[in-house]
Parts: C-alpha cells; structure tokens; sequence
C-alpha cells in the first residue's frame, strides 16, 4: 500500500467557533490544500494546466466522516492518498490526524473539466500515469 501524503495544518482563531472548535466546514478546506499540494508535490502545475491546456479540476463528490474535533492550535496532518483514476476523474481518501488520534476522514471524486466549457475532460496520459501511485 503506498504511503500517504501528509500536509501540516496549524489550527488559528478564524478556523474554529467561539468555543475554539474547528467548525466542520473547514476541514474541507485543510483537505483542499492537501490535495493541492499532493498535485504540486507530483509535479502536478494546475495554473499551467489551466492556461496552457485548458484544464481545471473540480470536486464532484465527497463522503466525509467526522470522528473527533479540532481545537484552537492543534497541529494537525491532513494525509491524502490517491486512489482509482478513471478517463475523467481520481478519487482520494483523506484523513486528518492530531497526533495518533483521527479527527476527519473523507472520499473525495475530482473531475477534470474544461476551462471554457466547464464539461468533463478526459485526464492527459501524464496524469493518468499518476494512476501508478494508487494505494
């Protein structure tokens, strides 16, 4: 199985309610920029894939589990593994950890997509290839 990627997360004030809790929706985006840093971390440039391919991605599903909170200045990991890729689409499983203890975990389906028509795109053989990373 292959290892997950694991992006570092620090917990601020504008990321929790007024009890110092993480609000859920935000934990969608410490796994948005997990996800976006496991891309670059395989070479994977989306500003250029947008200007020189006319291709962006987009989240088109997600199944996320909460298991426990978040507080005002944890230091978390948010992992992400890729898993099936398909003409069009990866799916990821995620999870965010504090420590030994699961916080998050979630599915995501990310769809290529069109810049100008935004309908689904099939992946270039150079992300398809990224199918060779799946755990």
């Amino acid at each position: 199985m292959a290892t997950p990627f694991a992006w570092p997360v620090r917990v601020y004030w504008e990321d929790t309610d007024a009890g110092g809790v993480v609000y859920h929706a935000n934990y969608v985006r410490f796994m948005e920029r997990s996800r976006s840093e496991w891309l670059r971390h395989h070479g994977v440039d989306q500003a250029a894939l947008r200007v020189q391919e006319g291709l962006q991605f987009t989240v088109v599903d997600m199944q996320i589990r909460w298991v426990r909170p978040a507080h005002y200045d944890d230091l978390l990991q948010v992992t992400t593994l890729l898993g099936p890729v398909t003409g069009a689409r990866f799916r990821f499983r995620q999870q965010v950890w504090r420590e030994t203890a699961l916080l998050v975990e979630a599915t995501v389906g990310v769809a290529a997509i069109d810049t100008e028509s935004l309908k689904p795109r099939r992946l270039p053989a150079s992300l398809r290839a990224l199918s060779a990373l799946t755990g």
